[in-house]
């Protein structure tokens, strides 16, 4: 069972990647903070908006140290093949994993067995490879690119500075909280 403030179920599978196949491990991305985003499949309909969007906005990612592996149950070659075929996904520049065993996808709590395919399932990674937080839903839901970028800019600074705190919608910048008696009551 996956848990928050555990370690992050290891992996190593082909991905498509900057027009080569090569093979992706969680151990590759130790210093940096790992987004895994889960879908459920290559020519879909709600996917490529989400993939498209964190295309988008990979830049802001990466300006947090945030690598995005996407994740789906079909190999590195259908990855290839919608690239080729989608202006959506062209604009994509971080490995997409190909899970078509499944496996990646029951690690981490994902997989539909009855359809082979994967829930929308999103995990954000520390730089140590400690899971600080995920979200599972279905499959008609398309996610935040927003709330994710949020996601990770609080759980850097809680990390970085330690008995703080963000309170809801905090964004960088804004006021945090130090839990103790004085606040009991008066929040």
């Amino acid at each position: 069972m996956i848990k928050i403030n555990e370690k992050a179920p290891e992996f190593s599978t082909k991905a498509f990647h900057n027009d080569e196949v090569k093979t992706v491990s969680l151990s590759d991305f130790k210093g940096k903070w790992v987004v895994l985003f889960f879908y459920p499949a290559d020519f879909t309909f709600v996917c490529p908006t989400e993939l498209g969007d964190l295309a988008d906005n990979y830049g802001k990612f990466k300006e947090l140290g945030a690598e995005i592996l996407s994740v789906s149950t079909d190999t590195e070659f259908v990855h290839k093949a919608w690239h080729d075929n989608s202006e959506t996904i062209k604009k994509i520049k971080f490995p997409m994993l190909a899970d078509p065993t499944g496996k990646i996808c029951k690690d981490y709590e994902t997989y539909i067995e009855e359809e082979g395919l994967s829930l929308r399932g999103t995990f954000v990674i520390d730089s140590e490879g400690i899971l600080k937080a995920f979200e599972i839903h279905d499959n008609s839901i398309g996610r935040s690119t927003v709330e994710l970028l949020r996601k990770i800019e609080a759980a850097k600074f809680v990390k970085e500075h330690k008995g703080q705190v963000c309170p809801m919608n905090w964004h960088k910048g804004e006021k945090t909280l130090k839990p103790g008696l004085n606040l009991v009551g008066k929040i």
